[in-house]
């Protein structure tokens, strides 16, 4: 054989080493665009609709990752168009993440190809992938020919972006230098291209000469050109808030003169129209804008917020009274007429007065100040509020309450700590707050809590979780909050509420593909097995639940047997209730399906699991009937193939004793000749 040469194991196990690589870098991919964010207003939609469904692969990569079997050589070659495919869908996304706005307006037509031709590719790159020779679960495989659905559909249509941002940039773009521009279209690039601040005006200028001096073409032009149209936009915005570099902190201004004009804070101005708000309202995103200005958004077909571009879930505009106060009492203080509200009766705040209007609006006051003592005894007094009824729910979320919460959940207070969490619970009962709870960026605050609080506060952010996670898109977020760990150490730290309270969310959590390996690897499944033979058991419900969603997961089925669990599913499957008895007949099932199949099956066996199996096939509940069915199918098939085992060894002895018989005979005979002779 040639050096140059392999034979085909050599080639079989170049492919297998080859195959990790492949994987870990598509994974990476993967993550790297997962972390973009921000992206530029005039491809929004383009660039996160095609984020997004890149990250829908993640629970397949994972699967893959997980997987102890190698890969075969022909899958792994499915695998190297995905891979470049997303390396050039990441190079797009991060020049609509990172690149200069103006500059990405202005290359319409190249952006659009571009958006384009990845989308072909990674159409064809999802149609070339074995998918049917990946090992695994049918709900990921499900998932991905989704994606490749939507990829499908993506290559036919052709979203064309905001003409009319196009046609301003453009007429800017190639004006004189000292011709004035309409402020009407300043006013629109400004809010179009959120360069509404010295800060993104800088980091603006900053990106456009990156992308100018990546691009090939003439810096020297196109630098001029830029320059004078971020000029002309600074301008404006500056005439329009002179104080526009200023730190947005609402401050109470001494007025001194009343000849000079106070300086209106950042905070007190609508951001589209960056006048004094006079009925300030919430959006579904939390941010604030003049009722006036954001009704005229809505009503123009936007379904965005223009600050965030974030999609709004509703269109509901709340009140904001502690701004609406904090307005009032720096007008006051500073000789200005606090601006008139507008006559028309104010629904949101009739039915607030309902639920105790008044108080919450003082409780926010307090709840906003720098005395411990008040922000203890305002979130103390909201916690019990939100727990008494609905509408206080309601009212406590509109006044503008979950912010100030979510802001105390990193307090060194214990007690102040507790009552902001468990507030927070409260609030998240109403499923509208659950929205406002998750965009007031909650998350990362609720889990601080969960790891270092105090035992109540601990066992308050895990039911939290719970109750934010019944939204699905929120279970990827909080999967990847580093909740889950978290989570199994108050299942096996808690009191009996906590552990409770921590099985609940991890079911819902596991729920998710995506989730079950990060509690599998952070050791739920010991600690659900302990839960399952404790004395007084309490958790088996929970613990069997867990179990039976883990079980699907290739690394589960390793971890659960390998913590001896068939001994204790057989006894649950014999005296267990009904529920209890279907959910240990799922976890065996998937158990007798994995590479330790015969020993699980032949243990199973031994057991004596053949008649509570009979039994819970004719009177179990519908889904433990089909388990059980499942299982005997196996067990009988186990069996016979144990008889036909049995069979051919008893045949092969007998086949075996009767050439020894005949070599005793043939000998004796060879013998009795000789002595003859």
């Amino acid at each position: 054989m040639e050096d140059g040469e392999k034979g085909p194991a050599a080639a079989a196990a170049g492919a297998v080493a080859a195959a990790g690589p492949v994987v870990e870098k598509v994974i990476e991919t993967v993550e790297e665009i997962a972390a973009f964010s921000d992206y530029r207003n005039a491809y929004k939609k383009q660039f996160c609709n095609l984020a997004r469904r890149i990250k829908l692969l993640s629970p397949m990569l994972e699967e893959l990752k997980e997987n102890k079997d190698p890969i075969p050589e022909p899958t792994v070659r499915t695998l190297a168009p995905l891979k470049l495919a997303l390396e050039s869908a990441k190079e797009l996304l991060r020049l609509g993440s990172e690149g200069s706005k103006i500059f990405l307006v202005l290359e319409r037509d190249r952006i659009l190809m571009r958006f384009q031709e990845v989308t072909s590719q990674l159409e064809q790159a999802l149609g070339e992938l074995s998918i049917d020779d990946l090992d695994i679960s049918d709900e990921v495989k499900e998932q991905v020919e989704l994606v490749h659905t939507q990829f499908k559909r993506a290559k036919e249509r052709f979203d064309t972006p905001d003409d009319e941002l196009y046609n301003d940039v453009f007429f800017v773009y190639n004006m004189s230098t000292d011709a004035s521009v309409d402020p009407a279209i300043l006013r629109r690039l400004a809010d179009k291209l959120q360069l509404m601040t010295i800060s993104d005006l800088k980091q603006e200028s900053l990106a456009l000469h990156e992308m100018v001096v990546t691009s090939g073409a003439d810096p020297g032009e196109i630098i001029e050109k830029m320059s004078m149209l971020l000029k002309k936009i600074k301008d404006f915005m500056q005439t329009q808030n002179p104080e526009m570099g200023m730190p947005a902190i609402p401050k109470l201004l001494p007025f001194h003169e009343k000849s000079k004009v106070p300086v209106i804070p950042d905070d007190f101005r609508c951001p589209i129209s960056l006048e004094l708000m006079k009925d300030p309202v919430i959006v579904a995103t939390g941010q604030t804008y003049e009722r006036e200005c954001i009704e005229k958004w809505l009503e123009a077909g936007h379904n965005t917020c223009p600050k965030t571009q974030q999609k709004l879930r509703n269109t509901s505009l709340t009140p904001n009274y502690v701004l609406r106060s904090l307005i009032t009492q720096w007008c006051e203080a500073n000789g200005v007429d606090p601006p008139k509200r507008p006559t028309q009766p104010d629904k949101a705040l009739s039915a607030c007065f309902s639920g105790e209007h008044a108080k919450i609006i003082e409780l926010l006051c307090k709840l906003s100040s720098q005395n411990i003592e008040d922000q203890r005894w305002a979130a103390g007094e909201l916690r019990l509020l939100a727990k008494r009824n609905a509408d206080n729910r309601v009212c406590i979320a509109e006044a503008g309450a979950i912010p100030l919460l979510v802001s105390l959940l990193s307090t060194t207070d214990a007690r102040t700590q507790e009552h902001a969490v468990t507030a927070l619970l409260n609030l998240s009962i109403c499923e509208e707050n659950k929205g406002r709870i998750i965009f007031s960026g909650a998350v990362p605050g609720i889990v601080h809590v969960l790891k270092r609080g105090s035992m109540e506060a601990r066992e308050n952010a895990a039911a939290t979780l719970f109750s934010l996670s019944v939204v699905d898109e929120n279970k990827i977020t909080i999967g990847a909050s580093g909740a889950i760990p978290a989570l199994v150490s108050l299942l096996s730290e808690g009191s009996q509420r906590g552990k409770k309270d921590a099985a609940t969310a991890l079911f819902n959590l596991c729920i998710y593909q995506g989730n079950k390996g990060k509690a599998i690897r952070a050791g739920v499944v010991p600690t659900l097995m302990g839960l399952l033979t404790e004395p007084g058991g309490g958790m088996v419900d929970e613990a069997l639940a867990i179990l039976a969603i883990l079980s699907s997961h290739p690394e589960g089925k390793l971890a659960i047997g390998a913590a001896e669990a068939v001994p204790v599913l057989v006894d649950v499957i014999r005296s267990g209730s009904p529920r209890n008895k279907e959910n240990a007949a799922a976890v065996l099932v998937h158990l007798c399906n994995g590479e330790q199949q015969q020993q699980h099956l032949a243990e199973a066996q031994e057991r004596g699991v053949m008649g509570p199996l009979e039994e819970l096939a004719q009177s179990g509940t519908d889904r433990g009937k089909r388990k059980a069915a499942q299982l005997l199918e196996r067990m009988n098939r186990f069996l016979e193939q144990q008889k036909q085992a049995q069979a051919q060894a008893e045949a092969y002895a007998q086949a075996r004793a009767q050439a020894q018989a005949q070599t005793e005979q043939s000998r004796s005979l060879s013998l009795a000749t000789f002595l003859d002779l």
